[in-house]
């Protein structure tokens, strides 16, 4: 089979969304072909050298969609007067539906309930769909997009009636920027990767027996292309729902220095809402990775019966080595946190509770291990900030503390980084622990605590995102942003040994059981048959001679197999019968033995 791996940002980037995932992924099903094509996010994202990938990767082919657009250097400056009215009539049918806000979350209750919600997705994809007819046929739509027709058409559409009321004070600045970003998302609209090649043979996404795209923003343009030129199913796969991102980050930019305007949030959290609406209703299947991903998904407008959900799988070998009473040789209870830092993983709230437990369980230490791979300082300074407040915050709370005269004082708080000496594997920061801690206010999947599951460890974490889900009553739950509940919870276990023995023996084996990439693998393997034998392909003259290529029903004869065309008219005006054996029978009549002509 011929899979055509669709990501944004991702594999077979190094340190990509969901790279781990998808080499996982397509090491595991080294029996089928994949072709890559992947879309740069942004600098990041760069051609270049990537790890080895596997042998049955055939080709890779990468965009980007940061930057100027390939070929809009000036060599093709517009459209003639029809191709410029055809892009009109598309371009106005996109932006009257973006400027809507019939798509995403907010579909309900706008342009007139979900009646208006239908017909204005109806549009999303008309003038979609039309515009990519129009880059097929006249070389891209960089150019038109950014072109003044583009903005003054978007905003006729931002003044019109049923605008959402946030975009009709959109300024010029305003809609160039929205203008900007709209030619990136569509940028795939405009690439090569579509079409049959030359002698018979089809290549890119035309020779692809099914479409894998790993997210619904602008990866799934592509199968969304290929399922409508080439009939090839599309299966999207969503471990972070794309939408909930952009509207996380949009969230952050509106109290950012430099934050973007509202209509600007508004415009673009609606493009990218369309585009999940369009690309969950064509895929045939919608995976996520858990039952709050789903949520998401069917809140978004995916349809309930082509929704499943498929753990992501974990290479957790070493973690399983760790025997289960490997955290507590040490003399002090220890509580472990691992994770990238940021704001949303409140850490603040984690020492404050920290604090409570010391006074409860004197002696207890606290190990934060900051999980590599994430961006640079330089490039996330707000998470650089927040992790030397932290650390500010530790020695104003805990002062150094030394167990006698003669010894050196220490902090009972370490902070780490997993890789470095102190700390050279993730298995090390498990092994210490006798209880594992979750301080996340937004979560999507939790990996730590997965993490520490199948390390065998009882776990504390607060109710967010999928974490009741992972733990399934394996471990202790509390509100989030409660630092006192935090410290209760994280009390009772390092209190009762035999509690935490049954909980973290009842956690592994719950992740063995369902977490493992050996799971998610087999899950996939299924799940990609199974949309190959519904498809339903025409048969080509390249594979007409091929045995098995058509099935028995099509060499009979009659209007079972043959498509229905109009019937040549005698010249007296009236159709010609067809002959009697081609013709059904009445009920009770053989064929062939019909009434007589009157």
């Amino acid at each position: 089979m011929r899979i055509a791996l669709l990501t944004e940002g991702g594999y077979p980037y190094p340190h990509g969304d969901s790279s781990v995932w998808c080499d996982r992924l397509v090491r595991g099903l080294d029996g089928h072909d994949f072709e890559v094509h992947a879309l740069g996010r942004d600098e990041r994202h760069r051609d270049g050298a990537w790890p080895a990938l596997p042998g049955n990767v055939r080709r890779v082919r990468t965009a980007p969609l940061w930057g100027p657009a390939p070929g809009s250097d000036g060599r093709r400056s517009g459209y003639g007067r029809r191709p410029r009215r055809r892009f009109g009539e598309h371009f106005a049918d996109l932006a009257r539906a973006v400027c809507a806000g019939a798509g995403g979350a907010v579909a309900e209750g706008t342009a007139g309930g979900n009646g208006g919600a239908a017909a204005e997705a109806d549009r999303f994809a008309d003038g979609l769909h039309g515009l990519a007819d129009l880059a097929r046929e006249h070389g891209g739509l960089p150019a038109a997009l950014r072109s003044e027709q583009a903005v003054r058409l978007l905003e006729s559409a931002c003044r019109a009636p049923g605008a959402l009321r946030a975009v009709r004070s959109a300024t010029p600045a305003d809609l160039l920027t929205v203008a900007e970003q709209l030619e990136r998302a569509l940028r795939p609209l405009s690439l090569d990767w579509y079409g049959d090649g030359t002698g018979g043979k089809t290549s890119g996404l035309a020779a692809a027996d099914l479409c894998h795209a790993v997210g619904s923003g602008p990866a799934a343009l592509p199968g969304l292309l290929a399922r409508r030129l080439f009939g090839t199913p599309l299966l999207v796969t969503e471990y972070g729902v794309r939408l909930r991102e952009h509207y996380l980050a949009s969230a952050a930019h509106a109290v950012a220095p430099d934050a973007v305007s509202a209509p600007v949030r508004a415009l673009l959290a609606s493009l990218h809402g369309n585009l999940a609406r369009e690309a969950y209703r064509r895929a045939e299947l919608v995976t996520s990775g858990n039952t709050h991903a789903r949520r998401w998904q069917e809140r978004c407008g995916a349809d309930r019966g082509r929704l499943r959900t498929v753990y992501p799988g974990m290479d957790a070998s070493e973690l399983t080595e760790i025997g289960e009473d490997a955290g507590r040789k040490r003399p002090d209870p220890v509580l472990v946190w691992v994770g990238r830092t940021g704001p949303a993983r409140d850490l603040v709230g984690l020492l404050h509770a920290f604090a409570e437990v010391r006074r409860a369980v004197p002696g207890t230490r606290l190990l934060i291990a900051e999980r590599p791979g994430g961006p640079a300082p330089e490039r996330d300074p707000e998470s650089a900030r927040y992790l030397a407040h932290c650390r500010a915050l530790a020695a104003q709370l805990f002062p150094d503390e030394a167990a006698g005269p003669l010894s050196v004082g220490e902090n009972p708080v370490c902070f780490a980084r997993i890789g470095d000496p102190a700390l050279p594997r993730l298995a090390d920061a498990y092994a210490a622990a006798d209880v594992a801690v979750l301080s996340s206010v937004v979560e999507g999947f939790p990996v730590s605590l997965v993490e520490a599951m199948f390390a065998g460890r009882a776990t504390v974490s607060t109710d967010v995102g999928a974490v009741c889900e992972a733990i399934g009553g394996t471990g202790l739950v509390v509100p989030p942003r409660n630092p006192r509940a935090l410290a209760d919870a994280c009390t009772a276990l390092l209190r009762d040994p035999a509690r935490r023995a049954r909980l973290g023996a009842a956690a592994r084996a719950r992740a063995q059981e369902l977490f493992t990439a050996e799971q998610n693998v087999a899950s996939f393997r299924g799940i990609y048959l199974e949309l190959l034998s519904r498809r339903t392909r025409p048969a080509e003259p390249s594979v007409a001679a091929l045995p098995f290529a058509r099935p028995p029903e099509a060499h009979l004869p009659g209007r079972w197999t043959a498509p229905a065309a109009p019937a040549p008219a005698r010249s007296g005006g009236r159709p010609a019968r067809a002959p009697s054996w081609a013709r059904p029978a009445a009920a009770g009549v053989p064929a062939g033995q019909g009434r007589g002509r009157r």
